[in-house]
């Protein structure tokens, strides 16, 4: 499998300019736990995460150093601590997000994909196309993967199951009923695999099951059920 095969699409991403504020706001009104920044041409220059809003100014929970007298040694690690500062009483995107971002193309193999997250101790990657961001897969994307595999190798007719699914994605996306992301669609040796919310209706549900059964190739449905996501009430 590849990226594109298991990535979220839908990316919500911020601007340089957006202010730490609007950042915190959109994390936990939508739930995710970081997102790409892009500029005004929509090139990824950066990324952000609720790691690098630990340490604010604000909550009290910024970085303290003891003071010390200065020394050859506290000289060798005053960019360290500027860098603190900055994460700590930056107010836009721009001051604390990541600059170098480790990316992957859409074509990008799964088992490269698993390495970066693990080899970079990152929780995500964007995926890229001529610089721009088209899709970003997390871990979760990887273990919806590997769930969908029930534990089988993978098959050399892995390129139908591509197919497949762009042809129940193509036809899902024309109907308003269908609120189902492409990411919560896995296609494995032609049985379709939905992720769906608790909360889902079962009308829907059985739309989804009709959708992909008349959908040519498809062997069998089978649905997930994840929590609905509960938002903090402030």
């Amino acid at each position: 499998m590849r990226a594109m095969d298991v990535m979220t699409t839908d990316v919500i991403t911020v601007d340089p300019e957006t202010t730490v504020q609007a950042l915190a706001t959109l994390l936990a009104e939508r739930g995710i736990s970081g997102a790409p920044v892009v500029d005004a041409s929509g090139r990824l220059v950066g990324i952000v995460s609720e790691g690098d809003l630990l340490h604010r100014a604000e909550i009290g929970t910024a970085r303290r150093h003891r003071e010390r007298r200065r020394s050859w040694w506290l000289d060798h690690f005053a960019a360290e601590l500027a860098r603190d500062y900055v994460k700590s009483h930056g107010r836009t995107v721009k001051d604390i997000m990541t600059r170098d971002v480790v990316t992957v193309t859409e074509d990008t193999d799964l088992g490269e994909v698993a390495a970066l997250l693990e080899a970079k101790r990152i929780k995500r990657v964007p995926v890229t196309r001529d610089g721009k961001v088209i899709g970003i897969i997390s871990r979760a994307n990887l273990v919806r993967a590997l769930a969908a595999t029930k534990g089988a190798p993978p098959r050399e007719g892995e390129d139908d199951d591509r197919t497949i699914r762009a042809r129940l994605v193509a036809e899902l996306s024309r109907e308003e009923w269908a609120k189902v992301w492409p990411e919560d669609i896995i296609v494995r040796d032609g049985v379709v695999h939905f992720w769906l919310s608790s909360d889902e209706t079962e009308e829907n549900k059985q739309a989804l099951r009709v959708a992909a059964e008349t959908t040519s190739g498809i062997r069998g449905v089978e649905e997930h059920v994840v929590p609905a996501p509960v938002f903090p009430a402030f």
